[in-house]
């Protein structure tokens, strides 16, 4: 066989990964999910290439440009990544609900009432990634983490499910779902009053394990 359809074929048993992270909002200059994103652009996953996707918060943007990535990948899983401001925990979503109800604008000065991500569409989308092996996993490597049964109403929750209706109504062979991290400690410094937080490496470290068990890759220096 010569190298050049040894590659090709190599090159079609990988596993593709599509990891989004969204840009710094609400008056932050970074955004941890964001950060925990770059960073794995570093890391080897065995069988597997990884792609990553830089976000902006903006309601209609974020989720055009994610379809089309998604459609032109047609990736094995997508995880999407995301800050919640107010966990102590690594949280991977259950459940996307059909709702848009933004607390504060979006970055593009969006900010919705109530109003249906998609007119007609069903309630709401689980995920299908692991989320209950990702979470025992992360458990296990002393990482605070639990599964989350609200991903909220804000840009987190309408590009989880406007992601999950493109995947069930295209019927793309990808798996999808969101995963929620805490502030940095230095975001976390001069807030008032205190809010919870994660070290950088901590959530960094949590997003690798996330997507090693989406894959089925085991690490022996990952003994936990």
């Amino acid at each position: 066989m010569g190298e050049a359809l040894k590659e090709k074929v190599m090159n079609a048993t990988e596993k593709k990964i599509l990891l989004t992270a969204f840009e710094p909002f609400g008056g932050e200059t970074v955004n941890p999910s964001l950060e925990a994103m770059l960073a794995m652009t570093g890391v080897e996953f065995p069988g597997a290439v990884l792609t990553v996707l830089e976000l902006p918060v903006d309601r209609f943007r974020a989720v055009e440009m994610t379809s089309a990535r998604l459609r032109l990948l047609r990736p094995d899983a997508v995880i999407m990544l995301g800050l919640a401001i107010a966990r102590y925990r690594i949280t991977p979503e259950r459940v996307a609900i059909n709702v848009d109800d933004y607390r504060i604008p979006d970055n593009a000065g969006n900010q919705p009432a109530g109003e249906p991500i998609i007119e007609g569409g069903p309630v709401g989308y689980l995920s299908t990634l692991p989320i209950r092996a990702i979470t025992e996993r992360l458990l296990k490597a002393r990482i605070p983490a639990a599964i989350s049964n609200t991903a909220g109403t804000y840009l987190c929750n309408r590009l989880f499910y406007g992601v999950m209706h493109v995947i069930a109504t295209e019927q793309l062979p990808t798996l999808g779902g969101f995963i929620h991290v805490p502030y940095m400690h230095e975001q976390a410094l001069n807030k008032y009053p205190d809010v919870p937080s994660l070290a950088r490496e901590t959530i960094v470290e949590a997003v690798r394990l996330a997507i090693d068990v989406t894959l089925g890759i085991e690490r022996r220096k990952d003994a936990g």
